[in-house]
């Protein structure tokens, strides 16, 4: 047993985390999104989490992966069809995760994007949440010697 490591992320689930490396992308994604069909198209590490909802996933993972800084945007939800303004429960749950964890809002990627983008992820978490919607991608960042400036300018 470690200590400080969220319990719900199982050795498979560390280990993708510990070998991405920056700019790197992370898919958390609901037992309903097609996960399976993706990673064998894109050949990510297919990592299941089914007794966890996906927030809970979200706050697991943040709490150790650092996420990118060098640009605009380091994590995306999916946007709802036929409603791009639409903000269902699951999503706003994992804005709440990364405003707890100091992160920017998620940026919405239309659907077949979020389905490109996820298929060049380097892994992707089937989590067990039952809510529609409840996917959200991350690309991760570099760690920082405390009290280090970032190049972009952001942090």
């Amino acid at each position: 047993m470690l200590r400080h490591v969220p319990p719900l992320l199982t050795p498979d689930a560390l280990h993708a985390l510990a070998s991405m490396g920056h700019g790197d992308e992370l898919a958390i994604v609901d037992a309903f999104f097609p996960a399976a069909r993706l990673a064998r198209e894109g050949g990510a590490r297919l990592v299941h989490l089914p007794g966890a909802d996906m927030p809970g996933v979200l706050q697991a993972v943040l709490a150790l992966l650092p996420l990118d800084d060098f640009g605009p945007e380091a994590a995306w939800t999916m946007a709802v069809v036929g409603d791009a303004s639409a903000v269902p429960p699951a999503v706003v749950e994992a804005q709440a995760a990364l405003r707890h964890a100091g992160q920017a809002p998620a940026a919405a990627l239309e659907r077949f994007a979020f389905y490109d983008r996820t298929r060049q992820a380097f892994a992707i978490f089937v989590s067990g949440e039952a809510r529609t919607y409840g996917n959200v991608l991350l690309r991760k960042g570099v760690l920082r010697a405390a009290g280090a400036a970032s190049l972009s300018g952001t942090s």
